[in-house]
């Protein structure tokens, strides 16, 4: 593994945006699968262990208006550490430490521009396609039980 760990432009911060997002809705195995066929044996240390918190989710009132507190969701987060001083962090909905660990370990891969490419191909992409998919079947279902409303005229007859 090469390590270029080079200051982020505007760019790569907003990709990795985009590569967060999709870590946080990966399911286990979407992970676990390509990172023990490719970086088996790679060094992994904990900054901090994966550990469930709460925090809290706030709305607002028409979508724009005046924020107010929902409640509370639970998160799981991790941050972890490659070779290279590569660092990775995962945060995601529900409690699902594991998954949570591995998502940061793919956001520490994706960072090292050597190995990026392949973290791309055989992470990143099959996620995004999956969730495609789901939002395309889910919008699909939707319009399945639209009901179109339309106003009658009825016309009255002069006499």
């Amino acid at each position: 593994m090469s390590v270029t760990n080079l200051p982020p432009d505007s760019d790569t911060i907003a990709a990795r945006r985009v590569v967060m997002a999709a870590l946080a809705r990966a399911e286990h195995r979407e992970l676990d699968e390509p990172l023990t066929l490719y970086w088996r044996d790679m060094e992994i240390r904990d900054l901090r262990a994966p550990e469930i918190g709460l925090v809290m989710v706030q709305g607002r009132i028409g979508g724009d208006g005046s924020a107010f507190n929902m409640g509370e969701a639970t998160v799981a987060r991790a941050v972890v550490e490659l070779p290279g001083s590569f660092r990775g962090y995962g945060q995601r909905l529900g409690r699902d430490i594991m998954t949570t660990r591995l998502a940061a370990v793919v956001d520490a891969l994706w960072q090292d521009a050597g190995a990026r490419s392949l973290v791309e191909a055989e992470i990143i992409e099959p996620i995004r396609r999956r969730i495609a998919t789901e939002k395309a079947q889910k919008k699909a279902e939707t319009a399945a039980t639209k009901v179109d409303f339309f106003t009658l005229v009825r016309g009255e007859s002069e006499a």
